[in-house]
């Protein structure tokens, strides 16, 4: 692992440090920034009970994900592979799980158990490596992969460009005609790098500035349930246009 491979995201200093090189790269973030508060450092736990947390929380509500978690972590220990795959389907689903949430969660639970997967391996390795060893599970995607390493691993250069959520707000924020699409987003992400999980943080916080509530990450493939800044230029179709958000509050 190269030395800029082991730098993490880890505290709310690393989260300053990473917002310093990004403003000072880019001059656009600065306003948006302004517009965004507080980026929080959003850290979740780490190994297999933080990847089902994120596996539980794909196309649900945030409260229903939280109450879905709790049962299940109070049915079995999350943290032990045997204890998952010695449960019962009833005593898994029963906590709220679809069929394919369990179906996925089991796949993992015996990949990790029988030293398919190693969530220490893909927690230090480099991201491509990572993604590569998670995505090779029937039932996890590369978003579920991006996200469990910005949050729970703590890697600081992922950008989850299939996130409805961070398409919108690059969409609204850089005056995009349109919702840009996850290749769209992740090639203006390369701009970012190696600091690239701290613009998602960025960018997700100035989504919640706009929307005023908090941002469940969601992948694309997911119908939001509630509207969004989809375009920099939508909603006003009908309002006499005014600056982007960078320059109004430059």
């Amino acid at each position: 692992m190269t030395k800029a491979a082991a730098i993490m995201i880890r505290t709310e200093a690393d989260i300053a440090a990473a917002l310093d090189a990004l403003l000072s790269a880019d001059a656009r973030l600065v306003a948006i920034l302004k517009a965004a508060g507080t980026v929080p450092l959003r850290r979740s736990r780490a190994g297999l009970e933080g990847l089902i947390a994120i596996i539980v929380a794909q196309q649900v509500a945030k409260a229903s994900a939280d109450a879905i978690f709790g049962r299940l972590a109070t049915a079995v220990d999350l943290r032990d592979p045997d204890a998952i795959l010695a449960a019962d389907e009833e005593t898994l689903r029963g906590a709220g799980l679809s069929r394919p949430k369990y179906a996925t969660i089991r796949t993992l639970a015996s990949a990790i158990a029988e030293g398919q997967v190693d969530l220490q391996r893909c927690e230090n390795a480099p991201a491509e490596a990572a993604i590569a060893e998670l995505v090779a599970l029937r039932g996890i995607g590369i978003w579920t992969a991006e996200c469990y390493l910005l949050f729970c691993a703590g890697h600081r250069d992922i950008f989850p460009a299939g996130d409805l959520a961070l398409q919108a707000a690059v969409g609204h924020a850089l005056e995009h005609e349109s919702r840009p699409s996850a290749k769209t987003v992740a090639t203006i992400a390369e701009t970012w790098r190696p600091h690239r999980s701290v613009a998602a943080r960025l960018f997700w916080a100035y989504y919640a500035a706009i929307h005023s509530r908090e941002v469940v990450p969601a992948a694309d493939a997911i119908k939001p349930s509630t509207p969004q800044i989809s375009t920099a230029k939508a909603g006003r179709a009908k309002r006499k246009p005014r600056p982007s958000a960078a320059k109004s509050l430059s």
